[in-house]
């Protein structure tokens, strides 16, 4: 066969040369051992935690060593494209700090070695799909849907490996006459790469996750190029990974089936194999069984369910960096104040069989996270997700802005700040009541008696002022308490409830019930402060009506 006018045969147009893209897309000029990574999701329209846990795992590693991460969009398979998909991933990454050096963008490419969507770089593959061809390493395929499907009914009869290959493999050996004449009758044709391996050999190899690996030679012959002359994902991303000079591949496990034929073609194609970083899957637990996390299953895997909840940026990123480091929580808590940006990340630490994804504690990161935050920032955030998913709560909060920071700063700051809030969605429920249009009624429990609530609203009213401090404020709660035969001593009423027919805890919480219409809230001494004094003295008279 004369693989050179074969190559002419099938690629008469392509004029350019692997030569000319090596001038095209030269080397990086970076310092040594920078490296350069990327990210290149398929535009499905559903962005999942998978891919914020890769996108992190990448950005961390190319920007603590002075390299490049860029955006590449996967996008040859036109049947699973979903309008608008691009934006929904730019704009999801980029909410979560996933920051591309260069890549895709919304208005179309930033960086030199694009375009950065793949169906655009036809042209770039098929340079390189001539060279295979020229070489002998590729040949084109004419077999039919119903060729193929009989091909493999066979194989399963005879409990044989399914795929393209051995006798199998049909066209691999077929003479320039035999190809001409389907040419000649316009019948289309795939490129296949032609298979140098044996399944009866294996090799080691090394990933910077799980370790020496023992593979099996690939012995398929795969397709490169589809009848649309639009390549597979195996072709492109070899092909894209060598001229974009990506060092590391960092991707899915379930990936690593594909792993010997994609180091076949590198090697076919006489380009350095990049590091691979293969990271198992999100796992949760299910009963006393783990299991992947499941897009059908678990809402929490799409990252649109974060952004509605309102957990903070900060708080995903904190709590993806402790799936990925086990040693990121040691360092947190020796370092509260630094930037995460500062750990030193190590793909080598990450779990070879995936990281167990754990509620709970995620919504305790986030509680210390906002916990950590200043009042201004916390208003900042909490309108901006306001806006969006309660847009009535965003209205208040932005009408006065002043007001809604000094309810936000209770309790903040110091060694010990409150933990109320581990998402924005708790906010309207914590806060609500200091907006009178969300202010609840009072419900007061059943065991006290009417009249002694009302007993101890009148009084506390009697004695208020606004002007006291803390502390006169609360000596006069403790002097109701006395007079009306309550106890302030909690030690003597828990050593004998029945003694005492309240606590200085029942009194506060009467008076808690009247201005708020909750059982807990923020310090109701700088909660009446913030109110005012008009407003709380209107809110207790509105609830000794209601009792009365």
């Amino acid at each position: 066969m004369d693989y050179q006018a074969l190559s002419e045969l099938l690629f008469p147009d392509v004029t350019d040369t692997p030569e000319m893209l090596e001038e095209r897309f030269p080397p990086r000029n970076l310092p040594e051992g920078a490296v350069v990574t990327r990210m290149a999701p398929s535009p499905t329209g559903f962005v999942h935690l998978g891919n914020l846990v890769q996108g992190l795992t990448s950005e961390r590693m190319a920007h603590q060593s002075g390299g490049v991460l860029f955006l590449r969009v996967e996008d040859t398979d036109a049947k699973r494209e979903v309008p608008g998909a691009v934006e929904v991933l730019i704009n999801s990454l980029k909410h979560y700090d996933i920051h591309f050096d260069e890549g895709a963008t919304i208005d179309g490419d930033n960086g030199i070695y694009g375009p950065y969507r793949q169906r655009q770089r036809a042209g770039i593959y098929h340079v390189y799909a001539k060279k295979l061809v020229s070489e002998g390493k590729a040949y084109p395929c004419f077999c039919t849907e119903e060729e193929l499907s009989a091909m493999r009914e066979t194989q399963e009869a005879n409990k044989e490996n399914t795929g393209y290959y051995g006798k199998y493999a049909i066209w691999r050996d077929r003479s320039m006459e035999d190809i001409q004449a389907q040419l000649d009758a316009g019948n289309p044709w795939v490129l296949r790469f032609r298979s140098t391996g044996s399944i009866e050999n294996q090799f080691k190899f090394d990933d910077l996750v799980k370790g020496k690996l023992t593979i099996t030679e690939n012995n398929i012959d795969h397709v490169l190029l589809k009848s649309d002359g639009i390549p597979t994902y195996h072709f492109a991303h070899a092909v894209d990974d060598h001229l974009m000079r990506t060092t590391h591949v960092v991707r899915g496990d379930e990936w690593l089936s594909t792993l010997p034929f994609h180091i076949q073609l590198f090697q076919a194609l006489g380009f350095k194999l990049p590091k691979y970083v293969h990271i198992g899957p999100l796992q949760k637990m299910d009963g006393s069984s783990k299991r992947k996390l499941s897009k059908r299953k678990d809402p929490e895997l799409a990252l649109t369910y974060y952004k509605a909840e309102g957990f903070p940026v900060a708080a995903v990123y904190e709590y993806i960096m402790t799936l990925l480091n086990s040693n990121y929580e040691d360092w947190r808590r020796a370092n509260p104040d630094a930037a995460p940006q500062e750990f030193k990340f190590s793909p080598k630490k990450l779990n070879p069989a995936g990281s167990l994804f754990d509620y709970a504690k995620l919504v305790d990161v986030s509680k210390n996270v906002i916990s950590r935050m200043s009042a201004e920032d916390v208003y900042t955030q909490l309108l901006d997700w306001a806006k969006e998913f309660d847009p009535d709560f965003g209205a208040k909060l932005e009408s006065n802005p002043e007001y809604a920071v000094k309810i936000l700063a209770i309790g903040r700051g110091g060694k010990k700040p409150r933990k109320d809030l581990a998402v924005w969605k708790d906010a309207k429920p914590y806060m609500g009541f200091f907006y009178d249009e969300y202010l609840e009624a009072p419900v007061f429990d059943e065991k006290y008696d009417r009249a002694v609530i009302v007993d101890v609203l009148n009084r506390f009213l009697a004695g208020f002022d606004i002007f006291d401090d803390s502390g006169v404020w609360f000596d006069k709660v403790k002097g109701i308490t006395n007079d009306i035969g309550f106890t302030t001593d909690m030690k003597a009423y828990k050593a004998d409830p029945t003694a005492f027919p309240g606590t200085v805890a029942d009194v506060s919480t009467f008076i808690r019930l009247a201005v708020t219409g909750k059982t807990n809230s923020p310090d109701l001494y700088t909660v009446m402060q913030i109110l005012g004094k008009e407003r709380t003295v209107e809110r207790i008279q509105n609830a000794i009506s209601q009792i009365s």
